[in-house]
């Protein structure tokens, strides 16, 4: 008998979970546009580019008028900020927030989407106390600013955190806010209730893998197959770490009272180079993290404390910024190069990529497209064929065939229903070489594994 503990969690899964066609746009996908660079291209290269992708927001780290006009007319969301040292004079005089819309927002608006305002960036970790004093008082007039000028309701208003502010992050559900940012933090957290803005957050699993390089902590932050993380708070089993640092958040949130408060990623992302003694940087890494992470987002699956939605997620970064200090990862960031080519193949395009035209011309030979399966190595382990089913069952894909019952239940081995799931997932993403791979333990086939009534997808 195959091992059975993983079907009545199939049951749930199938029941809540569904992917839906790719779209061509995702509104939950969003871009982080730095310009701590001086090769960027201009603004409105960079605003054709957006349209040609499916990303619908930027966020940019301050207001600069020629991004945002750049913008107008394009549907694109545009989350705008104001700099740290503008926080004292925005908080000790409304004039100064007011000006500040004046200057900012009404010149643009409603033709450019803005639609955020962050106020300041991880000021708590900023240890100004004073400035961190300020911080509410500066978005409770610059909220004023917005109402007067009859865009309270339209555009909202908070600051950006880093994960730096929990305390406690492991296991998800005991998510806690550090003590020392309480007061400050339940402030904040009351401005955003009640004006109905969300809770930006910064979570990064590369740096998660940073601080734990071992090859299982890895696959978890690739959302690659891994044995998962148990919650015994929840009885959840986490397949990825980016899961995982959203639920401490949203667990805390819901620790301090603050269930109906949104959040949003405001930055994640892994860098696709670093120097010779970091730790994770790769074009391989850089591409797994990116593609898997929309691809998760796609799924609508959510998280097992948000489930069945997307929370909005900035992509960290639209462009490398070869002005920034610190390690080469700092400066690694990039989607796309400066000369508007993808960095590595993102999956973000709307629109099917064209090689580049090789310089030297060559007539292709003649071929025939087969079909492909996406179905495990020989020789691997049961735990691995089981940590691979769990993983693509968790990823929202229908797995009722190979329940009790299912078209595809019988033989009711552990390998043949982990095929069934890998290749069902790999049908149902990009198709690309990389989404048949499961830590190196699945291949593409062109035998096709369909028996009976059993039909595998393809």
């Amino acid at each position: 008998m195959a091992n059975l503990r993983y079907t009545s969690a199939f049951f749930f899964i199938s029941l809540l979970l569904h992917v839906p066609q790719l779209a061509r746009s995702d509104p939950f996908i969003g871009v982080n546009y730095g310009q701590v660079a001086d090769n960027l291209p201009p603004p409105e290269a960079t605003a054709k580019l957006l349209q040609s992708t499916s990303i619908e927001k930027v966020r940019l780290y301050g207001a600069d008028p020629a991004i945002i006009k750049a913008l107008a007319n394009t549907g694109i969301g545009i989350f705008i900020g104001t700099a740290n040292g503008d926080i004292p004079a925005m908080a000790s005089d409304p004039n100064f927030a007011k000006n500040w819309i004046n200057s900012n927002v009404i010149p643009f608006y409603p033709a450019s989407k803005i639609i955020l305002i962050s106020v300041g960036n991880e000021v708590l970790l900023s240890g100004d106390r004073n400035l961190m004093n300020q911080l509410l008082p500066a978005m409770q007039n610059l909220q004023n600013a917005l109402n007067s000028a009859s865009l309270g309701g339209k555009i909202k208003v908070s600051t950006v955190h880093s994960m730096a502010v929990l305390k406690q992050s492991e296991p998800p559900s005991s998510g806690r806010f550090d003590p020392n940012f309480a007061d400050l933090l339940k402030g904040l957290l009351e401005f955003n209730s009640a004006t109905g803005s969300p809770f930006p957050v910064n979570p990064y699993p590369y740096f998660a893998y940073h601080f734990d390089p071992r090859p299982e902590t890895l696959a978890f932050c690739l959302f690659q197959p891994n044995a998962g993380r148990f919650d015994s708070g929840t009885n959840i089993k986490y397949t990825n770490m980016f899961d995982a640092q959203v639920d401490a958040v949203r667990a805390a949130l819901n620790s301090m009272g603050f269930k109906g408060v949104e959040m949003v990623v405001a930055e994640t992302g892994w860098p696709y180079k670093g120097d010779a003694n970091e730790v994770g940087p790769s074009m391989e890494n850089a591409k797994a993290y990116t593609n898997n992470l929309i691809a998760h987002l796609r799924s609508m699956v959510g998280t097992p404390l948000m489930p069945g939605k997307s929370v909005d997620t900035y992509l960290f970064a639209l462009y490398d910024e070869d002005l920034k200090p610190g390690p080469a990862s700092e400066r690694s960031f990039g989607l796309f190069k400066p000369d508007l080519t993808m960095t590595y193949d993102n999956g973000l395009s709307k629109t099917t990529q064209t090689p580049s035209t090789p310089k030297t011309p060559v007539t292709p030979s003649p071929t025939t497209k087969k079909p492909l399966w996406c179905l495990p190595k020989g020789g691997v382990s049961d735990a691995q064929l089981q940590a691979n089913l769990d993983y693509a069952c968790g990823q929202g894909i229908d797995c009722s065939p190979i329940q009790p019952g299912g078209a595809c239940f019988e033989p009711n081995t552990l390998a043949s229903h982990a095929a069934f799931a890998m290749n069902l997932l790999y049908q149902k993403s990009e198709k690309n070489p990389w989404n048949c791979d499961f830590s190196q333990t699945a291949t593409l086939s062109t035998n096709n594994p369909s028996y009976n009534g059993c039909n595998y997808p393809c």
